[in-house]
């Protein structure tokens, strides 16, 4: 299993910062610890931007500067599509994330799973736990240590809902959920926005996985504007309905460590806002 385990809950970017002037990884590291974060999310929207080489010069600074970081796997990811040669290729992408992933030194890959495209959710369940326990065999194979996680979405046309999710990660090794709760905000069209119901969430996943996957949790925030089909477009946390301060509270009082990713649209500023949040109560 992965070596590193979290010591605290951690705050950082999805993606370089948009003050740093030089848009590399490396800098990106560089400028996470400048702010006074202490993760960053490494983000392949459209393709995998990292040699095995530039990505093990990023271990390197990511170790020295104590900056935790995770991976985003290319959004054109569809395990369960129709057609065989886009659920192959969808496949592949996450398999690469996840080994230049490790090589820069990540603890875990994101990525969206499926879409149900006509499909009930309990055949496409089927076809995402085959996907992933083929790309399992295949890392493991080559030693490669990493969680892969698939994310809570933001639509109700697209696999992956919390009881997906939860189900998924206690049949399956080395696969544990990314929370994104905007995403669950969304999809459920404005629920999931109070201390209960994310101290509700919080609940679940003890429950489902146990103790330690609230000491091992990879979270997305950020704010959302959304409507009756889910998800429409990421807003900045103040432009937004989210509750964050009663999020922040709950993930306290649950003792949650892992890695918290602002997915804002100014990155970095949300980031240290909930990072000053978190760390004044």
């Amino acid at each position: 299993m992965p070596l590193w385990r979290p010591d605290r809950l951690r705050f950082g970017p999805a993606g370089i910062p948009l003050r740093a002037k030089a848009r590399s990884t490396k800098q990106g590291v560089l400028e996470v610890k400048a702010l006074g974060l202490d993760a960053m999310e490494i983000e392949f929207v459209r393709r995998i931007s990292l040699t095995e080489q530039s990505a093990r010069e990023v271990a390197a600074i990511a170790r020295e500067l104590d900056v935790a970081l995770t991976v985003h796997a290319p959004y054109y990811v569809n395990l369960a599509s129709p057609d065989k040669s886009k659920a192959e290729a969808s496949a592949q992408r996450v398999y690469q994330s996840a080994v230049i992933g490790y090589a820069a030194g990540a603890w875990s890959v994101c990525f969206h799973a499926a879409y149900y495209m006509g499909k009930g959710s309990e055949e496409v369940y089927s076809i995402v736990k085959e996907a992933l326990k083929g790309i399992i065999a295949k890392l493991k194979d080559e030693g490669v240590e990493i969680w892969l996680r698939p994310e809570t979405t933001g639509s109700p046309t697209e696999f992956g809902t919390l009881d997906e999710l939860l189900k998924l990660s206690s049949e399956l090794e080395m696969v544990m959920p990314v929370i994104d709760f905007a995403h669950l905000h969304a999809r459920s069209n404005g629920a999931f926005n109070s201390y209960e119901e994310f101290g509700d969430v919080l609940s679940r996943i003890e429950d489902a996985l146990g103790r330690e996957a609230l000491g091992n949790m990879h979270i997305h925030v950020s704010g959302i504007e959304y409507g009756e089909k889910g998800e429409v477009r990421h807003l900045n946390l103040q432009e937004s309905d989210l509750e964050y301060e009663d999020l922040v509270r709950a993930l306290k009082d649950f003792n949650v460590k892992g890695v918290l990713i602002s997915e804002s649209p100014n990155l970095e500023e949300d980031a240290l806002t909930l990072k000053k949040l978190f760390e004044s109560l």
